[in-house]
């Protein structure tokens, strides 16, 4: 993943203190952090069209996945051009004035094509997927069967090109304001998985995997 050289739909128009176009362990944090991204693109009809769909990091690429029967995702994987964008919202901020609250949040927009991963490969990229989304869960599960492979569409996106912005501020409010009487600072979110439901087909007698007592922190089975 190599930085960008700033052509017209990576340079910014405002906010510019906030970008760093350059900052590619910024960009890799972000994309690790995160399940979703929006798939942006415009359709063979000159329709826009944006899909959530979630993704992985395959070192400088993005894999996604969804169903074969899918003539969104057959439709980007003939390699027309796709942006991808992937936002973290971390904190509300709250200023003294509505005009100066804002969000602490780090958000990348991603340029490039999506190819087909090949028959040979699709196994192994569906596995880091399924690790990105649940560390651990592949060695607790069944393999795929050769009809599942068949109807997934696994596609490789290859990052041409990105911008980041990253808000980490406090409120920036003006003098008279923060003489006055309202409050201001920073609400952070934070997520976190507090408990685990089982299915209500689950048979007596099988404890929670490896997998998700690590996610809710150690919980007991």
């Amino acid at each position: 993943m190599t930085s960008p050289t700033g052509p017209a739909r990576t340079r910014p128009t405002r906010m510019v203190e906030r970008v760093s176009d350059h900052d590619i362990e910024a960009l890799t944090t972000l994309l690790d952090a995160n399940r979703v991204a929006h798939v942006a693109f415009v359709s063979a009809d000159a329709q826009p069209v944006v899909l959530p769909i979630a993704f992985a990091r395959d070192g400088d690429n993005l894999l996604l996945h969804g169903s074969t029967a899918s003539r969104w995702l057959r439709a980007i994987a003939q390699a027309i051009p796709v942006s991808v964008a992937v936002t973290s919202l971390d904190a509300l901020v709250i200023a003294r004035s509505a005009f100066e609250s804002s969000m602490r949040y780090r958000s990348a927009v991603l340029f490039g094509r999506c190819r087909p991963v090949e028959d040979s490969a699709k196994q192994a990229a569906l596995d880091l997927i399924t690790e990105a989304l649940l560390p651990g869960r592949v060695a607790e599960l069944r393999r795929p069967t050769a009809k599942e492979l068949a109807a997934t569409l696994v596609l490789r996106f290859t990052v041409e090109d990105f911008t980041i912005k990253v808000a980490q501020g406090w409120p920036d409010d003006s003098p008279e304001d923060v003489r006055g009487s309202a409050w201001a600072g920073v609400l952070p979110f934070e997520t976190r998985l507090p408990q685990a439901y089982p299915a209500p087909d689950l048979r007596p007698g099988i404890d929670l995997p490896e997998s998700v007592r690590r996610l809710l922190g150690g919980a007991p089975a």
